[in-house]
Formats: C-alpha cells, sequence, structure tokens
C-alpha cells in the first residue's frame, strides 16, 4: 500500500527520497500514531516534505491516492466479531434492514472475516473486496444495501472534508503568481543568520551541559538573538505602466520588509538614470542621486530591479530619452554603473513571461542585466534568490 503511494508522490514530481520514506516507516512502525488518515497525512508531509513550496503537490497526490479512506486498516491484526457486532454503525434504511435478513447478521459477520484474511491491499472499488466506493458490503463511501461501513464516521453526505481536499497550501503552486506569504517562502532562500546583540535567548544545549557539570544546580545560558544578515537594495519601478502591477510589486515589498532587516529601497520610473526617491508625492522636490546610493551601500547588497521593463527603447539607450525630463545619459550606463558596484543583483518582472519576447526594451535590458531577469512567480522569485546567494 505505502510503496505504491511513495511512487504516487514520485510521479507528482515531488523530490521524494528512500530515505525519507523508510524514515516515514518507522514511524509508523513506531506507533507514532494511530490508523487515522489524518494523522498519516501530517506524519507522511513532516517525513517526506521538506520544502513548503511542494505541499500542495503533496495535497493533491496524497488526495489522489487516498480519496475516501478514512481508516488506514491493519489487516494483519484479529478483529473481534463483537467488537464489530458493537461498534460497526449500519447505514440501512428500514427497507435496507429488511434486506439483509436474508444473509443474516452472523453470515455478515463470518464472511467479513473471511475477507480480512484473503485481502493483502488497499482495494478501491468493486463489488467483493473491503475498500472504498463500489458496492462491496464492507468498506466506506460505497453502495450496498447490505453492508458494514468501515473506517467512515458519518455518511457521506455529512461528512468534513479533509485538510488534503482543502488544500491549504494550494498557494505554493510554482505556477502561481505569489501572494504575500508565497514571496515570503521564496526570500527565505536568501537568508543569512548570526547572533548579535545583547544576550538575551536561551542557549538550551549550553545550558543543559553546564547544569549537568555543576551537579545539577540550574546554571542558564544566553546567546544573542539571531538576525538574518543579508543586505538588499530595492529598486522599484512606479507609474506608468506599472499601475497594473501595484498589489503584486505592494506584497513583494512588504514581504522583504518582513524578512529582511537590512532593506535599502528607492524608487525610478521606466528606467533608472541619474536619481532616484523614497517618497513617491514628493518625487521632484526630494530626490536623491544615484551616484550617492552607488556611494552609501557598499558591495556586500543584493541589488533587486522591480519592473516591467516595458517602456520605449529610446528611454534605455539615449540621452534625452526619459519621459519625464532631459537626462543627460542614458539609463543604460546608469544600469551598468549599479551592476558593477553591486555584482549580486537580479531583475523581477511582474509582465508574464509569455510576453517577454514581444516587448524590444525587454530584451535591451535582458542584455544589459546579463539575462538575469525572473518573473514574479514562485518558480521565478525563487530562482532569483538563489541566484543572489551564491
Amino acid at each position: 500500500m505505502l510503496i505504491n503511494f511513495f511512487y504516487t508522490l514520485r510521479a507528482a514530481k515531488l523530490p521524494v527520497s528512500v530515505k525519507e520514506f523508510l524514515t516515514l516507516l518507522e514511524a509508523m512502525k513506531a506507533g507514532v500514531i494511530d490508523t487515522s488518515v489524518d494523522q498519516f497525512y501530517y506524519l507522511a508531509r513532516t517525513s517526506l516534505v521538506k520544502d513548503e513550496a511542494h505541499f500542495d503537490k503533496f495535497d493533491r497526490a496524497f488526495g489522489a491516492y487516498f480519496k475516501g479512506v478514512e481508516m488506514l486498516a491493519d489487516f494483519t491484526k484479529e478483529v473481534p466479531l463483537e467488537w464489530l457486532r458493537k461498534n460497526l454503525e449500519l447505514e440501512l434504511s428500514p427497507e435496507e434492514k429488511a434486506k439483509i435478513e436474508k444473509m443474516g447478521w452472523d453470515e455478515l459477520m463470518e464472511t467479513l472475516k473471511k475477507r480480512f484474511e484473503e485481502q493483502k491491499e488497499r482495494h478501491e472499488g468493486g463489488s467483493k473486496w473491503i475498500g472504498t466506493g463500489g458496492t462491496s458490503p464492507f468498506g466506506a463511501y460505497g453502495v450496498n444495501p447490505q453492508g458494514i461501513r468501515i473506517g467512515q464516521d458519518k455518511g457521506r453526505n455529512k461528512s468534513a472534508v479533509k485538510v488534503w481536499d482543502q488544500r491549504a497550501y494550494k498557494d505554493y503552486d510554482d505556477t502561481l503568481e505569489l501572494g504575500t506569504r508565497n514571496i515570503k517562502v521564496a526570500l527565505r532562500r536568501l537568508r543569512r543568520f548570526a547572533r548579535e546583540g545583547a544576550a538575551e535567548e536561551l542557549d538550551l544545549e549550553d545550558t543543559i551541559h553546564c547544569t549537568a557539570a555543576n551537579a545539577g544546580m540550574l546554571d542558564i545560558k544566553l546567546v544573542p538573538e539571531r538576525h538574518n544578515k543579508v543586505k538588499v537594495l530595492l529598486l522599484m519601478d512606479v507609474g506608468g505602466t506599472m499601475d497594473e502591477h501595484i498589489h503584486r510589486v505592494e506584497e513583494l515589498f512588504s514581504a522583504a520588509k518582513n524578512e529582511f532587516k537590512h532593506l535599502e529601497f528607492y524608487y525610478f520610473h521606466n528606467c533608472v538614470y541619474d536619481f532616484m526617491w523614497k517618497n513617491n508625492r514628493r518625487r521632484y522636490s526630494e530626490k536623491t542621486p544615484t551616484w550617492d546610493i552607488i556611494r552609501k551601500y557598499n558591495k556586500d547588497y543584493k541589488l533587486i530591479f522591480v519592473g516591467d521593463a516595458t517602456m520605449s527603447p529610446y528611454e534605455i539607450l539615449q540621452p534625452g530619452g526619459s519621459v519625464e525630463y532631459n537626462n543627460e545619459e542614458p539609463g543604460a550606463e546608469w544600469l551598468q554603473r549599479l551592476t558593477n558596484a553591486f555584482p549580486k543583483y537580479a531583475w523581477i518582472n511582474p509582465e508574464p513571461q509569455g510576453v517577454w519576447q514581444y516587448r524590444q526594451s525587454i530584451s535591451v535590458i535582458q542584455q544589459l542585466t546579463n539575462h538575469r531577469m525572473y518573473p514574479l512567480t514562485l518558480a521565478g522569485l525563487e530562482g532569483a534568490m538563489r541566484l543572489l546567494s551564491k
């Protein structure tokens, strides 16, 4: 049964290893859970899935394999018929109860016992074996007027929706655009922790060691709190064609502020030129020269551009090409200066990747950034974070 489950996960493109599968089997053998499929779901997900981005694929594969199953039956143990008589519900109408008399309770119980002895694997559908669906008298979620319901605590019309059917992690599908929660998951690939500040966090391992060495007298040890040491310089395109991407860029900005302690940000329009700004309402009165930004932040900052790169190619390649003012140097020159100053950089583009080939300006920006442009999807953002973390 579980061997086939393992192959189902692999068929769903989940990176499940044999070692992780053996860990799951050991946990079950040790009695970590009972026969509840709900408990097995959480145990299996914990043992087999190491990346939150794969939770939705796991839910779909699990739901497809265990659809309709409420209990993991253990066919190796004896099931007392008296226990079955007292605890198994007969989901029968008065008319159906009359029909069951043709078979008789004792004969029904004896047949069930034989099925337990003969059946060697999980079964779904059909008319004989204990399983789910189908017309067998024994099992769950099937149809039979003379049936014993096994592993189904309520009628189908009133049963609860299972976790894997709800697909609580469906937003983690890497083909979908991002929400704030998903962005946080992707950005975590860039985190690098170090301890800093006052010693106020309990060091459990050192406390246990020192207490034991001190003849059992409690010796509490503290260490500085761990903080994400990654430094990020975020440059965001604003206005014009970016207006249709406001919501997703705001989600990215919110997630970045939450994930990175050292985050600096500035705005630009269409292409970077000789100045940027922090407040869009005062963009003309409170300008920050781009040269100052280059001088202020050192090379250990990760540079992330966020923009749709959708504009006239002249705005990138020609002096005076800006639609807002007469820029003395082309945007391409400033892009080159920024990428030289911050060797670890990437460009995140909220435009669908399918249209990139039809936008000449996107092609130009891709060339200027060494093709380090990624779409604003979970897969795209994770790819950018992997690049920046190298």
